[in-house]
């Protein structure tokens, strides 16, 4: 059972966090991990999976966003906590839950400024300079890991003077962030509009298939994550209980927005001679930096230049967030007592230095056995939909168990959004396909042997605020996690997958199975008075600071 009663402080270090962001920095954070790489490879990617019928991905990928971005929007002005997401099953479920999503919130928070620097290095193949960055196969040289590692470094650098500073820091990137993608849109919109293109090889080409792969492995629902972000830096927030729903839910709809119409458009302005092999045969000259090629090939060199260089703000941009919420994550594991307590330590600047430096170090790992941006994408998906998997589950618990708590934001309809996210949450990861999910599930167990392994030396040597593990309320998440893996292993997508269950009939056997899973989480969550000891025991912690 997680039990976090402790109220004093480490002795060495600070460990408090600073509210000093306003409601227009914590929703440029959100938007600013909304549009980063995945609006420079996204349309591209999509279209070549689905066709025009990509168009539909993005509904359906924009749908569950929503779906998950208004449970977490209640809950995150619920609870304005440092690493929100990471905290909430641990709530309602104790330890061994808590546990477990904290470690899938820290691994998406972790592994996604990789990918940010992977598609920085990707478009700066342009520039003769950086050609020995990457192979062929679009993987690191052993110059380009180096390039790498050296960004993620300045990504952490920034982040050591300051939320303040990287708060203004990040405003700023995101107004470019968010301009150059609508002037592309107008740009190519004006310039280059083949209506046809939408219908020459029919509208679906891989029907039903191409649409629901390309939400997880094409870059659709990674490229309109990222409304978590003001969550995570809930701790930091001057008024969160106004300010987190507001931001959490403007990020999505700006982020929607945008990334459709971009799809519009690309597709609108591709000379038909590019797709006249068919939509997986998409192919002209620069296609590997997708929106600035294509400005070049229909004759807007001055679009292309201001492409490439925003190909370097916004993953920047986006990478620089992620730093930032997985030393806030990590910080949210320590006060929950899943890591040791030196992770709580800040600076004279009230940042979580620790943090900063495990998160650069982690992403280093990250080139090795994921050298490319494609090879990350799916994974990354399913890691962060996991995560975001607890936020329905435990907002079941508290809408059941404390429906009395008082709320900045009630969601009308929870008690049927909320199943219904989970279930939708459980497909995108079911789409993400066998090959990925595997290796989802070989970080899981790398997470449980860490973080267990430390909560049971924890408990052992009778560390103050260790977690009791509360199994019988998490009993769930096992069956969970291996039912999952199974259905993905006999289902239809991703290599190596047995196709036993055909497609509609595998979507009814997911829906059924999550749901059954959500209503068995419900009836062994645990009891009122040991949610409300659990959420005293963080709001005690967390209510010191500077």
């Amino acid at each position: 059972m997680a039990h976090s009663t402790n109220t004093s402080p480490p002795t060495a270090g600070h460990t408090g966090l600073k509210r000093e962001v306003g409601v227009i920095g914590l929703l440029w954070a959100s938007v600013g991990a909304i549009i980063g790489s995945g609006w420079l490879f996204g349309a591209q990617k999509a279209a070549a999976a689905a066709g025009p019928a990509a168009l539909l991905s993005w509904g359906i990928g924009a749908a569950a966003i929503v779906l998950l971005a208004m449970v977490h929007a209640e809950l995150g002005g619920l609870f304005p906590v440092a690493g929100g997401t990471a905290r909430y099953p641990h709530y309602a479920f104790g330890g061994f839950a808590g546990m477990s999503f904290g470690w899938f919130t820290w691994l998406q928070a972790t592994t996604i400024a990789p990918i940010e620097v992977q598609a920085m290095i990707n478009y700066a193949r342009h520039w003769s300079w950086a050609g020995g960055l990457l192979h062929k196969d679009l993987t690191l040289t052993g110059a380009g890991f180096v390039v790498a590692a050296a960004l993620l470094a300045v990504f952490v650098a920034i982040n050591f003077l300051g939320v303040r500073l990287l708060a203004h820091t990040n405003s700023v990137a995101t107004v470019w962030k968010v301009a150059v993608p609508i002037l592309t849109i107008f740009a190519l919109g004006i310039t280059e509009f083949h209506g046809s293109n939408f219908s020459v090889h029919g509208f679906a080409p891989d029907r039903a298939k191409g649409v629901l792969a390309a939400i997880s492995t094409s870059g659709v629902i990674f490229a309109l994550l990222g409304f978590e972000q003001a969550i995570q830096w809930a701790g930091e927030s001057r008024n969160p209980r106004r300010d987190i729903p507001r931001a959490v839910l403007g990020s999505v709809v700006i982020g929607t927005i945008v990334y459709v119409m971009l799809q519009v458009v690309f597709i609108g302005a591709l000379p038909p001679s590019t797709f006249a092999g068919g939509w997986k045969a998409l192919d002209y000259p620069g296609i590997s930096g997708p929106f600035a090629g294509l400005a070049t090939l229909i004759g807007l060199g001055w679009l292309a230049t201001i492409l490439f260089v925003d190909a370097v703000i916004s993953p920047a941009g986006t990478g620089l967030v992620y730093i930032t919420s997985s030393s806030r994550v990590t910080y949210g594991l320590s006060r929950n007592g899943y890591a040791p307590q030196a992770l709580q330590f800040t600076d004279r600047r009230s940042v979580p230095w620790l943090g900063l430096v495990i998160a650069w170090v982690a992403g280093v790992l990250c080139f090795l056995p994921f050298p490319s941006w494609q090879r990350l994408v799916g994974f990354i998906t399913s890691a962060v939909v996991l995560m975001y998997a607890g936020a329905p589950l435990a907002f079941g618990v508290l809408r059941k168990r404390m429906p009395g708590m008082e709320r900045s934001y009630r969601l009308p309809g929870g008690s049927i959004i909320s199943p219904l996210a989970f279930a939708v949450a459980s497909l995108v990861i079911y789409w993400a396909g066998w090959d990925t999910l595997w290796r989802l599930g070989m970080a899981i167990v790398i997470g449980y042997v860490l973080l267990g392994g430390y909560s049971a030396y924890a408990a052992a040597k009778g560390v103050p605020n260790a977690p009791r593990m509360d199994f019988k309320a998490g009993q769930w998440l096992p069956v969970y996690l291996v039912g999952m893996g199974l259905i993905s292993w006999q289902g239809s997508f991703g290599e190596g997958s047995l196709g036993n269950l055909p497609l509609w009939w595998d979507i009814l056997v997911v829906a059924a199975f999550a749901l059954v899973i959500y209503y068995w989480a419900l009836a062994v969550a645990l009891p009122t008075e040991e949610i409300e000891r659990n959420i005293r025991g963080v709001e005690v912690t967390d209510a010191g600071g500077h």
